[in-house]
């Protein structure tokens, strides 16, 4: 069964409200967190599989080649939390190599693909004791009160760290630290910097997987909130910016319209953006630096031999 961080209705609500105020800006921008309804969440994993995005593929040997001392950092019997879970695959590799673990809390926006996520695991690991957590990882929330007592320890695989601004980031990192306790770990997957070739091409696939995934938040608007944006004069992009050291995706609006959402009418010029995504690139000492500036202490670098991407291993402090 699903435990709810917030009432369920909440959520359209909290969907229309960002929509509304996201549209009403000089610069439009949507969260990147609506980008994930049941569909898109399938259309990102389809993303993981692509030639050009290398950072699933980086950040899996990664744990692979070094999962037992991962798991030996996590300690025995461990309460494993995994914020944004997704379809929790990555999650596996450190399931396997656990040492007796103790209770596994998946924590995600999309409780449909929570249910799905769970009922896998359970068939992988019918011992595997469950408690999966309906809420956004960026917002501040609690976790359910009586959960056992043991060591825990928090994973953030995927380079989703970029996804939030500097802010942000210590925010979630204060309320890891929160979640966690004095004796708590984390597990966090990010991408560092390197050629913008290799970085666009990331965002902006040939196949165009990428573009279906970013213009479904189109799609999930018009569905849910009675909007009438014409999705096939919306165009995907991806650029870079330098200032915030991010790979950012737009939707340009190819023309001149008026778009209605919830009744309310935004007028976009040709050439105008959705700003609806940042995957910030990091330096690693610049992400120890954030890390031990909000209730951490680095412990472990675990990165590959072309030093692309990094499994960071954080300690309380």
């Amino acid at each position: 069964m699903l435990w709810w961080a917030r009432k369920p209705a909440s959520q359209i609500d909290d969907f229309r409200a960002d929509v509304i105020a996201g549209l009403g800006l000089v610069r439009k921008s949507l969260s990147c967190r609506w980008l994930y309804d049941e569909r898109g969440s399938a259309l990102f994993e389809e993303i993981t599989r692509l030639e050009e995005y290398y950072p699933t593929r980086t950040e899996t040997a990664i744990l692979r080649q070094n999962a037992r001392a991962i798991a030996d950092f996590c300690g025995e019997e461990a309460l494993l939390f995994e914020y944004g879970a997704g379809a929790a695959i990555k999650t596996e590799i450190l399931l396997d190599a656990l040492t007796s673990p103790r209770l596994y809390i998946p924590i995600d926006i999309a409780a449909d693909c929570l249910d799905q996520t769970i009922e896998r695991l359970r068939h992988r690991y019918p011992r595997l004791k469950t408690w999966p957590v309906v809420a956004d990882f960026t917002d501040d929330f609690d976790l359910p009160h009586d959960l056992p007592d043991g060591r825990r320890s928090a994973f953030f695989p995927g380079s989703t760290i970029g996804n939030l601004n500097e802010t942000e980031t210590g925010s979630f990192l204060r309320r890891l630290r929160r979640h966690m306790g004095p004796r708590g770990a984390a597990i966090i997957g990010v991408d560092f910097k390197k050629d913008l070739g290799t970085l666009i091409a990331a965002y902006d696939d040939r196949a165009g997987v990428t573009a279906e995934f970013n213009r479904n938040i189109l799609v999930r608007i018009n569905r849910d909130l009675g909007g009438n944006f014409p999705l096939d004069r919306f165009a995907h992009e991806a650029r870079w910016n330098d200032a915030e050291s991010a790979v950012e995706m737009h939707l340009v609006s190819l023309d001149a319209c008026v778009v209605t959402v919830d009744g309310q009418a935004f007028e976009f010029r040709p050439g105008e953006t959705i700003h609806t995504e940042s995957s910030r690139k990091y330096d690693p000492r610049k992400f120890a630096e954030i890390a031990e500036a909000n209730g951490w202490r680095l412990r472990r670098i675990w990165d590959d031999a072309g030093h692309r991407f990094g499994v960071f291993g954080l300690m309380a402090a």
